[in-house]
Order: C-alpha cells, then structure tokens, then sequence
C-alpha cells in the first residue's frame, strides 16, 4: 500500500501541501483528484522521492520509494509522459530502462505489445503523437511487474479505444491486488474506474471515502416529479430537510425525501403523477459542490466573457 503521513511541502511562504494524511490500499483503484494547483503532483513527486517533504513522509510498502532496492519492480510511475530522450526508440528507451534493473528484454517486448506499440516500437520516439507518448509512459510505469501503479492524467491524449483500455487495464490490475492511485480531471472517466476517492484542495484533504459514498453524501441527488398538480403536491412536500423546486410548468426537483414517499403522498391526496424518476447525482457535480472553495483559477461566465 502507499501510506502518506502528515505530508506537507513548502515553497518559501507558499504551503502546496499541508499535513496530508491518507492510505491508498490495494486491490482497488484509488482516484486523486483536486482542482488545479491542489498540490496533487507534488504529492505523487514526494511518494516517489522526487521532491523532499517539508514535514512528514509517504512510503510505498512500508519505506520510501528511494529505499527500495529494486523500485520499478515495487512502483512503476508515469508522471511526465513526454520526459524521454527524444532520438531514442520506444524499444531503446524502455531496455535502458531495464537495464538499471536486470530486465529481460522479452518483458520490454511484452509491455510493448500490451501498450499496443509494438509496431511503432523502432520508430524514434520524437515523432509520437501525444497519445502514443502516453503508452509509452505506461508501458515504462508496467516494465517492473509492480505492486503498485501511480499514474497522472493516465488518458490525456489517448483516442477512445486508448481510453478503454487503461480503463480496463487499471481495474484489471486492481482485481490482481495491486494498488493504483491515479489522478484525472476527467470526472466521467474517473466515475468509470475509482472505486475509491482521494480529494484535496489547496494542499489539504477534502475526502478520502469510496466513490458510492462520495456521490451519495454530497445531498445532491434529487427526484425529478411531473404532476397536473405542481404547486398542491410541493405544499405537502414542505417539510423541514426537504427542498422543493419548480423547474417547468408542472415539474418539480425535489431534494431531501426519495420517491417512495413522494409516491405515497401523492396517493394518499389523490393526486396524479406523469412522472417520478429518481437522479442520482454525477460525480462531476459532486466534486464541484466539494471543491467550488478551494479553486484557485476561475474562469468567467460566457456571459460574462461576451459582455
């Protein structure tokens, strides 16, 4: 497992991560997410020693990253995808690569192969595109046959059929017992894949739970009610902890009741409903409603951009 504990780093004046704590266990796939400049890859930096922690530690297996005799077979890491000598093949890169560990170049051949580059795996790497540079990366973070996988913005650049499979690449991973603690902006993705949650804002934790948990906390979800009596059947909903809110001319969004009680209201007063269907919130909006704080670049409205 990777265990962070009390992780702080400070630049100067400026605190990028502050008294992090949190446990990524194997098994599943964890997602870390947080707003830009949240501090996430200056954490995943200081898991795996390339930065040095102000306060606190993080380790992988019980040490530092560092510490491990063999750390690509312990941790395999894709960071900074384009962070390869550029005259270099794809072949070249990852046996240099192995080299420093004693790999055998049927296993650079095999990783190759599941990163589906084999064909393009001569061809000097200046060349590749954005997305076969991220295959690249991850067959590199894949060449030690590690326990555990950290990955940042594994789906940048990669079409949809690369998407797919990292997708199921990092749950297929997960299933064999490995830990995976990967970063995306991609909330729909990410909803897709995390089983569990790591959230951060300014440096700090947000939430550390699992996905279902996450969603189901954030007290968005709501019923969506269609009825020729709008304003009689919002009356009776009106109870403390429930909001009401009319959305069209006979719709209402109702927070805070599930339908059952809504549809047993409803018949009690006899009153007809075209529709009731409950909507769970996405893990798009409930990141949003956890993090609208802890932003540190906003953008304009596009009415306020026009203007």
């Amino acid at each position: 497992m990777i265990e962070v504990q009390g992780l702080t780093k400070r630049y100067g004046t400026r605190t990028v991560v502050d008294s992090l704590d949190f446990t990524v266990g194997a098994g599943a796939v964890t997602g870390f997410l947080g707003p830009n400049g949240a501090g996430k890859s200056t954490t995943m930096r200081m898991i795996l020693g390339l930065d040095t922690p102000t306060r606190g530690r993080a380790t992988v297996r019980g040490r530092a990253y560092a510490r491990h005799t063999a750390p690509l077979t312990e941790a395999g890491a894709l960071l900074e995808a384009r962070s390869l000598h550029p005259g270099r093949s794809a072949y070249h890169h990852l046996m240099a690569l192995a080299h420093t560990h004693g790999i055998p170049s049927s296993r650079v051949r095999h990783v190759l192969d599941l990163a589906g580059l084999t064909e393009v795996a001569h061809r000097r790497v200046k060349g590749f595109s954005l997305g076969m540079g991220q295959r690249l990366g991850i067959a590199g973070a894949l060449l030690g046959d590690p326990g555990t996988l950290i990955l940042d913005e594994p789906v940048n650049g990669l079409d949809p059929e690369g998407v797919l499979w990292i997708r199921n690449l990092l749950r297929s991973l997960a299933a064999e017992g490995r830990t995976v603690l990967v970063s995306s902006h991609l909330m729909s993705e990410m909803a897709l894949t995390a089983d569990h949650l790591v959230v951060i804002g300014r440096g700090r934790l947000l939430a550390d739970t699992t996905m279902a948990e996450f969603v189901r906390s954030s007290g968005a979800d709501s019923v969506r009610v269609v009825t020729p009596e709008a304003d009689r059947l919002a009356g009776l909903l009106a109870i403390p902890g429930v909001r009401v809110a009319s959305t069209a001319r006979g719709a209402l969004d109702v927070h805070g009741v599930e339908s059952e009680h809504i549809g047993r209201t409803a018949a009690a007063h006899g009153i007809a409903l075209h529709e009731l269907t409950p909507r769970t919130a996405s893990l798009e909006q409930a990141f949003m409603d956890l993090t609208h704080g802890s932003v540190e670049y906003r953008t304009a409205s596009p009415e306020g951009a026009a203007a």
